[in-house]
């Protein structure tokens, strides 16, 4: 059984889509990987066409409206791992895209906006019968903030992963070359960041 990993967050400027393009990419030298970007901004597109030929190899689909059921049905039935980025607000596509998941990760950055529009996309998941967690993104290098919203997570009893990814110029530099950070930076932090929490996401999902 392929592996879905779809991207979800209702508020805008939470990394969902770099997070999607590194997760994919990062998955490509061991896996055959699909990404498919059904977010109408078609951000992951534009990364995509910049790709570098020597850069791992994923396939890549954006579609939307009433081709996304069809076009799930064929990369799952052609790959290891499907990476969906999916809409930034709850819609049909949104959940055709969380009902296919195996885990639905739902990025936030360290502030209570962030954590409130995650509410949203939890009851979704739950309503489709899906697991779902949360990852701490772009959190400041500095000061208390990340261990103040872990704290109000832990005590809501949401699903909080243990790995978090830094607020780090290298995502923004590799995804302007269509790359992720293990590819551009592989010894950084944040490709070590980014390792834990695939690891962990792999773990989650056996």
């Amino acid at each position: 059984m392929p592996l879905v990993i779809t991207v979800a967050q209702q508020k805008g400027g939470t990394g969902k889509t770099t997070l999607a393009a590194n997760l994919a990419a990062a998955l490509a030298p061991t896996r055959k990987v699909a990404l498919l970007d059904i977010d109408p901004q078609h951000s992951l597109t534009r990364w995509h066409a910049l790709r570098p030929a020597s850069a791992a190899k994923l396939t890549f689909s954006d579609v939307s409206g009433w081709r996304v059921a069809g076009e799930l049905d064929r990369l799952r039935a052609a790959h290891d791992v499907v990476v969906i980025d999916s809409p930034p607000h709850v819609d049909t596509d949104a959940r055709q895209a969380i009902r296919a998941a195996n885990i639905v990760l739902i990025p936030i950055q360290p502030s209570p906006p962030d954590l409130w529009a995650a509410e949203g996309t939890l009851k979704l998941a739950a309503a489709e019968k899906r697991r779902a967690a949360m990852v701490l993104n772009r959190v400041p290098a500095t000061g208390r903030l990340r261990e103040t919203m872990a704290a109000q997570l832990a005590a809501s009893g949401a699903p909080l992963l243990a790995a978090t990814i830094g607020n780090r110029t290298v995502f923004a530099t590799a995804f302007a070359e269509g790359l992720s950070v293990i590819e551009a930076a592989p010894r950084s932090i944040a490709a070590n960041e980014l390792r834990a929490l695939l690891a962990e996401l792999l773990e989650m999902t056996g």
